[in-house]
């Protein structure tokens, strides 16, 4: 029997028109009329907050873009989707090394005033859309929490900060925050805002990333499952997963909302070992109640163009369709 999660069990795609600095943010409507049409309610939108500021003023915005993400909330609302805007680069913090930040979010003030400021603009600019029709999700993946850069006290600053900040103009919006390691630790230090929380489903990394060079995946041993090998030492299986995901279930049963917001494996894995794998996971999730948004729908990890070398791929409207995938995807 499912547990009682204050999030729907949404499930859907992350789609990365707005992901990198060189991101140009032309969403297509095709993407949501086919998610719609396969049964799915739920879009991710990791975002670079470089693309909305004007040169390289952080508190000078750029209207031009920001029209274009009007454009992907409207198409979530015109075909069902919830769309969840993501700040995959913030002022002062991303996992992706394509820029150095100028400031640290977790410690300068500057950086907050600007975090804050981006986010209250976004809570100005859809302060009438009703909340179970879109969230905020902060920051993607904050690191684990050190002595140097993050601090577990200073995330939550920085987190309850920013709440109050969008509380402030919609008091009703949707907020998410991502757990802590990349998402892999909830916080329940953070459970009195009553906002929700987001994992992942990445875990074993050498089945998720398994020839990733970001990761240096190419040094992985090949993968297999179970068994999976990951960074901790440890083979996974099924009761790995159970044990890693009991500490997000343990957040739903005592009423947090929870979603994983990303998750999925790189086209290096096999296909059969890639199936295998995220049935398990979902199968978990799917128990608790949790939803899912695969990373991503067009590309490397996703149903659509993927360029895996052992699947046999459908046309699907000039586009090459995983269809074994999308039917996993679908049955959770």
């Amino acid at each position: 029997m499912r547990e009682t999660n204050k999030l729907p069990h949404w499930r859907g795609f992350n789609l990365l028109d707005f992901f990198t600095m060189h991101s140009v943010g032309d969403v297509q409507e095709d993407d949501y009329r086919w998610m719609a049409d396969w049964g799915f309610d739920f879009v991710r939108l990791p975002m670079c907050y470089t693309l909305w500021i004007d040169g390289n003023d952080p508190r000078r915005f750029y209207e031009p873009m920001l029209k274009k993400v009007d454009r992907a909330v409207e198409l979530g609302l015109r075909y069902g989707m919830h769309t969840c805007l993501n700040f995959h680069r913030a002022p002062g913090y991303s996992v992706n090394r394509e820029r150095n930040e100028p400031y640290n979010l977790w410690k300068d003030n500057q950086a907050l005033d600007d975090f804050c400021l981006h986010w209250t603009t976004f809570a100005r600019r859809y302060a009438g859309i009703p909340a179970d029709k879109l969230s905020f999700n902060l920051v993607n993946e904050p690191a684990a929490p050190d002595t140097v850069v993050m601090t577990r006290e200073d995330h939550s600053r920085v987190m309850r900060t920013a709440v109050a900040a969008i509380r402030s103009i919609d008091p009703q919006r949707m907020i998410i925050l991502d757990g802590l390691s990349w998402a892999n630790w909830p916080m329940p230090e953070l459970t009195d805002l009553g906002v929700s929380q987001s994992c992942r489903a990445y875990l074993p990394m050498g089945i998720s990333h398994y020839g990733a060079s970001w990761v240096k995946g190419e040094t992985y041993p090949f993968p297999q499952w179970p068994g999976g090998w990951n960074n901790d030492g440890q083979a996974w299986n099924r009761s790995t997963l159970e044990a890693h995901y009991a500490r997000w279930t343990d957040l739903v049963a005592q009423g947090t909302g929870v979603h994983c917001g990303e998750g999925g494996a790189f086209i290096h894995t096999p296909h059969d070992i890639v199936l295998h794998w995220l049935s398990d996971v979902l199968d978990i999730l799917t128990m608790h109640n949790i939803g899912y948004a695969l990373w991503n729908l067009r590309g490397a990890f996703g149903i659509l163009d993927s360029q895996r070398p052992d699947v046999s791929y459908e046309d699907w409207h000039g586009h090459k369709l995983d269809r074994a995938l999308l039917n996993l995807l679908q049955a959770h």
